[in-house]
């Protein structure tokens, strides 16, 4: 599955620092990075920073033989999807509106043929300049889109628009320009992540143990690769992805009720670890211990998500995926649970593994009708993509 590509241009300016946890953002959704850095940018940030976290080389110089025989200026400006520039000084911004050709980033938007995204950083006096209000106007009658500047205080000590918005927010604006370029580009996905709990009194809770890392990676990357992502999360401190729709929820039967109502959607990921039980009696007050003993306590069972999205019915999904966490005969119990819940594929991990539960690593393996297929141990964000990169080659 081929992936969605940005060419970062980073301009001079102490704003440089916010590229590096851009380009952090866009490799956590799964977005290739490739870099261009300015030699005033390099005042700010160093190339080994950029390169790696976006884990390719950088770029620099316009009559580098080395560059221009891997990969010429002309094909570095038409390998990307989209291409950034963070921060646009006023110099870049006037070479861009004057068609200059004198470096490489330069050259490298003048011969681009795809979208280009400025995000403008630059003191309020530059920024209020007439030059640079005819240059904006020039750009964005070119086509050039913008985000920000934001209003703020200033490196140099003034206060006024001019500074260069927030790396979320830049984010944000890219995959919304990445949305027609995904290979999930107009396809809604549901996806559930952490835990339900179920109250027994008003202090106390029956609950799974899950951090939701691994569903929130998830939606993420596939907001990377385009998709309308529906996260229904249970109770769990974790930033929602960019670019992610969440609904929060509680009990098993509020996140059942969320699923409903996010419906339809072209594939549905259950990553949550729903409570299978809850108490029949949610006590009023507090339970108290007393000379009797602990409480007799009823449980009965909860819903099933993930079997009620799997169903027939007109509503559902062409992709349904279920989540088996397990500590025993991994393989053997998500067989069963595949044939059970009538999902298309199960993804299964031994929780007993240090690490695995609760940490930054996973190691799956993907049960279907097909067969069998175990994926080695990596990052969470990097299980994640593979993930969606494989619910994009099943819906197309």
């Amino acid at each position: 599955m081929t992936q969605q590509r940005v060419l970062l241009i980073v301009g001079g300016g102490i704003a440089a620092y916010k590229a590096l946890e851009l380009t952090r953002l866009l490799r956590k959704a799964g977005i290739a990075v490739r870099v261009i850095l300015t030699s005033a940018g390099a005042q700010f940030v160093t190339p080994l920073s950029l390169s790696a976290l976006s884990e390719d080389r950088v770029y620099s110089e316009l009559f580098s033989l080395t560059d221009e025989a891997e990969m010429g200026h002309i094909q570095l400006s038409r390998s990307a999807d989209l291409v950034v520039v963070a921060p646009a000084t006023a110099d870049l911004m006037a070479r861009a509106a004057q068609g200059l050709a004198g470096d490489l980033a330069a050259t490298t938007l003048l011969a681009t043929d795809k979208p280009v995204l400025m995000a403008p950083a630059m003191n309020v006096r530059m920024w209020e300049h007439p030059a640079t209000r005819r240059n904006l106007a020039t750009l964005k009658a070119d086509g050039v889109g913008f985000v920000g500047p934001d209003e703020g205080a200033m490196a140099c000590g003034e206060y006024g628009e001019g500074r260069m918005a927030e790396p979320g927010a830049i984010f944000e604006a890219i995959l919304r320009r990445l949305a027609g370029a995904g290979p999930l580009a107009g396809r809604h996905v549901l996806v559930t992540a952490g835990p339900t709990v179920e109250a027994i009194d008003p202090v106390r809770l029956l609950t799974n143990r899950s951090s939701g890392r691994q569903g929130f990676a998830i939606a993420g990357a596939l907001a990377g690769l385009g998709a309308r992502v529906t996260l229904v999360a249970g109770p769990v401190s974790l930033t929602t992805p960019p670019g992610v729709d969440r609904v929060d929820v509680e009990s098993a039967r509020q996140m059942m009720t969320a699923c409903r109502a996010a419906l339809p959607a072209d594939a549905a990921v259950c990553v949550a670890a729903v409570a299978d039980w809850r108490p029949d009696e949610v006590f009023g007050v507090k339970l108290k211990k007393g000379r009797e003993g602990p409480p007799s306590i009823t449980l009965v069972e909860n819903p099933d998500i993930l079997a009620a999205l799997a169903a027939p019915s007109p509503d559902r999904p062409r992709v349904v995926v279920g989540f088996a966490a397990e500590t025993n005969d991994v393989e053997a119990h998500a067989l069963a649970k595949l044939q059970r819940k009538g999902c298309d594929w199960i993804v299964a991990n031994d929780v007993t593994e240090p690490g695995v539960m609760g940490g930054l690593e996973n190691a799956v393996m993907i049960i279907s009708k097909a067969g069998t297929e175990r994926w080695a141990r990596a990052d969470k964000d990097e299980v994640a993509l593979g993930l969606a990169q494989r619910i994009a080659r099943d819906l197309t």
